[in-house]
């Protein structure tokens, strides 16, 4: 089980009133608004309909909490823990337009979050026992990075770069226009301050040779056989983060980790990941 550090709310607090901005419309809730009387309170509670890696919790409960900011909220499974089929992951309490007006958007950002982190356990779980930690991409949903790439930490994997302004990471297409490795590696030393670090993507065992004169930080081998990774590996021999990446899927990840590399890079942890099924129960 991952301990993560929180998110600052400033992070999705414009998220989620924009979500509900785009809900609520011009109208409001009809529905709610016509049978439910203004003053009534209702008690509800958010449920697991299956077992999954919880995240996201106290971004539902800020759902809650713009529409009625007196709302009381109890997180019963906090994030980077596992909630069982039928268990409730949080509890909340407050003027029942404002907890039935919520509602989707609490259980679209929950269930979101805890589908990446859902996944993102699995894939860990199934490189246990090898030094290599599952890392997730900039595949990410327009918007939604910071949030899906915090998922990622709370289902007990790593995150590559948040963006383009964060690392180097040299692909095929810059090597292509810069017109060779050397070239391209040199350009970025000159134009990018000493902490950022520099990571070269290689196709083949002759491309990491020269990337390995080139004294990169950390090398992304793209695609190779098993036999390559295992033969990278032994030919970095600690120079430079290996990391493997391309088609990564739950039943290759225990064979590409076993080949000694340092990190797999899986797109599906924030690009295919199922919504974990949760619902909200008043009474």
């Amino acid at each position: 089980m991952n301990q993560v550090v929180p998110l600052y709310p400033l992070m999705y607090e414009e998220l989620v009133r924009g979500a509900l901005r785009e809900d609520l419309g011009r109208a409001g809730d009809l529905t709610t608004d016509a049978i439910v009387p203004a003053g009534k309170r209702a008690r509800a509670r958010v449920v697991a309909r299956q077992e999954g890696r919880v995240a996201g919790v106290e971004v539902a409960a800020l759902a809650f909490r713009v529409l009625d900011p007196a709302a009381r909220v109890r997180v019963m499974v906090g994030d980077g823990r596992d909630a069982a089929a039928g268990g409730t992951v949080l509890e909340v309490e407050g003027m029942a337009r404002a907890v039935l007006s919520a509602e989707r958007i609490a259980l679209n950002f929950l269930g979101r979050l805890c589908g990446v982190a859902t996944l993102t356990r699995t894939f860990a779980r199934a490189i246990a026992g090898s030094k290599a930690k599952v890392v997730c991409t900039r595949k990410t949903t327009p918007g939604l990075r910071a949030l899906e790439k915090y998922a990622v930490r709370c289902g007990d994997g790593a995150n590559h770069r948040f963006g383009l302004d964060d690392a180097v990471l040299i692909k095929d297409n810059h090597v292509a226009l810069a017109g060779g490795v050397r070239p391209a590696v040199e350009r970025v030393r000159d134009a990018v301050g000493h902490m950022v670090k520099v990571e070269l993507e290689v196709d083949t065992l002759e491309q990491l040779e020269e990337a390995l004169t080139l004294g990169v930080d950390a090398v992304l081998l793209d695609n190779m056989p098993l036999e390559d990774l295992r033969r990278a590996v032994a030919m970095v021999a600690g120079r430079a983060v290996t990391e493997a990446s391309g088609g990564i899927t739950l039943d290759t990840a225990a064979a590409v980790a076993a080949t000694g590399v340092d990190l797999l890079s899986v797109g599906a942890l924030t690009h295919s990941a199922p919504v974990l099924d949760v619902s909200l129960e008043v009474g």
